[in-house]
């Protein structure tokens, strides 16, 4: 019998991902925001992240949670991402801990430490360093989303720290709906493939770890991010490299 897993924000592009590629891999429940447009073939919940009872009855059960659900607007505004990211966070975390819930996995972002160096602030990352950032790092959110990701990594601590579960906050890059954005640096050095994003998301399922903060993005010859933590703490191999498209092969922008 499969592990039973919750994953929150299953209608989104990065659940999407990893039910494609981790479909049969685990007993999933499953939280959509909306009624999906399909009937998945799983258990499924419709509502909010924010609603107690509810969070209660999808933890009741399963072992591990993926949590992605939230404002994934990078310009959303505070009162959104004080509900739906920072609350609602600490919503899940109290239902999955009075269910024995054992691990959490923590959809965090790049945005976390999105403030790059500018003509006005040159003081902030840089992305000609020859130190990639590698989680030890403080935050540095550039906007109100990736304010509210450093507070569910935080969260996460309070939570590890007081209840013993073990978390893994992943910071994503961006996963687009195909190829990389290859016309543009920050876009190939910050790109996670699907296939590349179901197997971290495997690994920290099923990897041992107490808290750990590690980078996703694919394995790409251009990166401001380092992969070695995810390598070492999750054993994490990412199969895909931006680099490795073409011009002809970019379809869109990505999404963060």
């Amino acid at each position: 019998m499969n592990d039973p897993v919750l994953l929150t924000g299953a209608g989104g592009r990065v659940g999407g991902a990893i039910l494609d590629g981790l479909g049969d891999e685990y007993d999933w429940t499953l939280l959509y925001h909306s009624q999906p447009a399909e009937e998945p073939d799983a258990d499924y919940f419709v509502g909010d992240v924010t609603d107690a009872d509810l969070m209660a009855e999808a933890c009741d059960g399963v072992e591990s949670v993926v949590h992605l659900a939230g404002d994934p607007r990078r310009d959303a505004p505070w009162e959104s991402v004080l509900q739906n990211n920072i609350h609602g966070t600490k919503v899940l975390y109290d239902a999955a801990i009075d269910a024995g819930v054992e691990k959490l996995v923590y959809a965090s972002s790049n945005h976390a430490v999105g403030h790059f160096e500018t003509e006005r602030k040159p003081d902030l990352y840089r992305t000609d360093d020859d130190f990639k950032l590698n989680g030890t790092e403080l935050p540095r959110p550039g906007n109100f989303y990736g304010v509210s990701k450093v507070a569910g990594e935080t969260l996460g601590r309070y939570y590890h720290d007081e209840h013993g579960v073990a978390v893994c906050n992943i910071r994503i890059g961006n996963l687009t709906k195909a190829h990389p954005p290859i016309d543009y640096e920050r876009g190939q050095a910050m790109w996670l493939s699907h296939r590349d994003c179901a197997h971290l998301h495997q690994r920290a399922l099923e990897a041992e770890y107490e808290y750990e903060i590690v980078y996703g993005i694919s394995d790409n010859d251009r990166k401001y991010y380092s992969l070695e933590r995810a390598k070492e703490a999750l054993g994490y191999e990412p199969k895909d490299n931006s680099a490795h498209f073409s011009g002809e092969e970019r379809v869109e922008e990505p999404e963060s």
